[in-house]
């Protein structure tokens, strides 16, 4: 115990000390999280009126933003797998930053369904035991289950590594082998069982789909490793801690194969859709040509199906790929591309239109949109600390001098 408490010391200390970039980047996310505070005490306030959320359109930003960041969160097993199993040591160094990423997204989700539901207080209901948890008959059961065991994982496991080394011994790969592999199907889980949250409810035919889940796994497994290939780009290039141009390359390949199966899937639902359209189709024509006059959602499915197909296109060719320049562009297309497309382009169209045929909009409020910024704002900043923790145990810099 006295070393685990010297190792939260000595990286609460690594995680204060930088240049002035890195102070401003900090001190940035605290005023995002400050202001995400302030809205949500005025949502605490007013209630979930004070939302662009209503009685027809019941989920909105919150959710959006949870059901991109489990996928964002189940991409680490991209870097796990071949690590720890297969044995590469291209991602030996990357490895730690991705579970250390999947640890705040996970943050991040667990926070956007707590502002959801409009107050902590009624967190309770989602506890085992103590609330009225509905287990194993609840999808949401499943769901809480399965992201808390996941981030229970993803602390742990690092954790335990980073102290091994901390105290300068090597891990025992008996130790944490076993939970190794337990994670690389509990990442599959979680998204998957947020997949059938919705597929699981016939009276919303757009999200009634058997290919939801395959295209969940897709679509995480080409915006997650585009995150890690951006965050490895930042951090070999304002730390000291190296991360080879093979690493990122093959990252890379992970990121371009998922991203064109994505596309296909994509293209896949299209076709059902509109190739033969029935009354089921109407969430997918409000989506992409507008309903009753009212098309508020087109211009965002548009942009997102032109960023995911110019980001998939650039990874295609072997060229701009190889390029670092267009590689970080592309990963950056794609994100955004699959944060719309599987956020506002997948939630909100299926409550549209309601089970009469009425079509109700929504946009988000400014206090929706202050809360998701302090949200991502909060993720950032703990994903930020544990970088500026790990890398000097990594490298050796960060060692116990206790006797």
């Amino acid at each position: 115990m006295k070393i685990f408490l010297h190792l939260i010391k000595d990286g609460l200390g690594a995680a204060l000390i930088g240049g002035k970039r890195y102070h401003f980047w900090m001190g940035a996310l605290t005023l995002l999280m400050l202001f995400g505070a302030f809205c949500y005490s005025v949502q605490l306030q007013e209630g979930l009126a004070v939302t662009g959320m209503s009685d027809r359109v019941s989920w909105g930003l919150y959710i959006s933003n949870f059901t991109f960041l489990v996928g964002v969160a189940a991409a680490a097993v991209m870097l796990v797998l071949p690590t720890y199993v297969l044995k590469d040591t291209d991602f030996s160094r990357a490895v730690l930053i991705g579970e250390g990423l999947a640890v705040a997204a996970l943050v991040m989700c667990l926070a956007f369904v707590v502002v959801d539901l409009g107050g902590p207080a009624r967190a309770w209901h989602l506890i085992p035991v103590i609330g009225t948890f509905n287990w194993p008959n609840s999808m949401l059961a499943w769901d809480v289950l399965v992201l808390n065991g996941y981030l229970f994982i993803n602390i742990t496991i690092p954790m335990y590594i980073l102290y091994t080394r901390y105290r300068g011994k090597t891990p025992d790969k008996r130790i944490y082998i076993p939970g190794v592999l337990i994670s690389v199907f509990w990442a599959v889980g979680i998204h998957m069982v947020t997949a059938f949250l919705y597929a699981g409810l016939p009276a919303r035919p757009f999200w009634n789909n058997a290919l939801l889940g395959p295209r969940f796994l897709a679509s995480a497994f080409a915006a997650g490793p585009a995150l890690i290939i951006l965050v490895l780009e930042v951090i070999r290039k304002y730390t000291e801690y190296s991360i080879a141009d093979t690493t990122i390359r093959k990252i890379s390949m992970v990121v371009t194969v998922a991203a064109q199966i994505n596309l296909i899937m994509l293209f896949s639902e299209l076709f059902k859709e509109f190739y033969f359209p029935t009354h089921h189709s109407s969430s997918a024509v409000y989506l992409y040509f507008g309903l009753d006059g009212k098309n508020a959602l087109t211009p965002w499915v548009y942009t997102a199906l032109v960023l995911n197909i110019v980001g998939t296109g650039i990874l295609t060719l072997n060229s701009l790929r190889k390029n670092f320049k267009w590689l970080s562009l592309a990963c950056i297309l794609l994100f955004i591309g699959i944060w719309i497309d599987k956020g506002m382009g997948l939630i909100i169209p299926g409550f549209i239109p309601g089970p009469w045929g009425k079509v109700v909009e929504y946009a988000p409020s400014w206090v929706e949109i202050g809360v998701t910024l302090g949200v991502w704002a909060m993720g950032c900043f703990v994903f930020t600390v544990l970088v500026k923790a790990a890398i000097p145990i990594e490298t050796g810099k960060m060692r116990y001098k206790g006797s």
